[in-house]
């Protein structure tokens, strides 16, 4: 069975930037062993806003300026720039990418459905449970799964209860 690791968000502002945290930092010798060490595909998400972003929704609900496109904060921590190089990597206007799930789509279409996805990054309870949950959407018989050691929420409360949800929804959690 083929695989495809999906890793989301990996990004300076997400880890040491605007919206870092502790908990991506320390995730971070882990993600980059993962991904080294991985047995199949490997793609990546970018948060990617513009500048009319504090007018959105979302923006108005996160008003912390991030992930701007182009800006430092917006690109791949520097750990998993060279792994990223050359590898397909989703630009995303909000928490879930829906071109990413339709890829995932094709790609288990193109396989008779022997795929399995696996997801790890940051945050949890936001951008790796919103692209999980499409997933599984738009694949409901291939194997979804999440390595939560390689994740991070918000919090740990918010990254536990994501984990859950997850669960909840017949996605793997590891």
């Amino acid at each position: 069975m083929d695989k495809i690791l999906v890793v989301v968000d990996m990004q300076k502002d997400f880890v040491t930037g605007a919206l870092g945290s502790a908990e991506a930092q320390q995730i971070v010798p882990a993600v980059v062993e993962k991904v080294k060490n991985f047995d199949g595909t490997v793609v990546f998400t970018r948060d990617t806003h513009q500048e009319n972003y504090m007018e959105t929704q979302e923006g108005k609900n996160l008003p912390v300026p991030h992930c701007f496109e182009g800006t430092d904060g917006w690109e791949i921590i520097p750990e998993l720039s060279e792994l990223s190089n050359g590898k397909k990597i989703f630009n995303k206007p909000t928490f879930g990418s829906k071109e990413l799930a339709q890829y995932i789509k094709e790609e288990a279409d193109k396989r008779n459905g022997e795929l399995s996805v696996e997801l790890i990054g940051v945050c949890t309870d936001i951008c790796v449970v919103s692209n999980a949950l499409l997933i599984k959407a738009y694949n409901t018989e291939i194997p979804v799964a999440v390595d939560s050691k390689c994740c991070a929420g918000v919090t740990p409360q918010s990254h536990n209860a994501a984990l859950a949800t997850m669960k909840s929804c017949q996605v793997q959690v590891a």
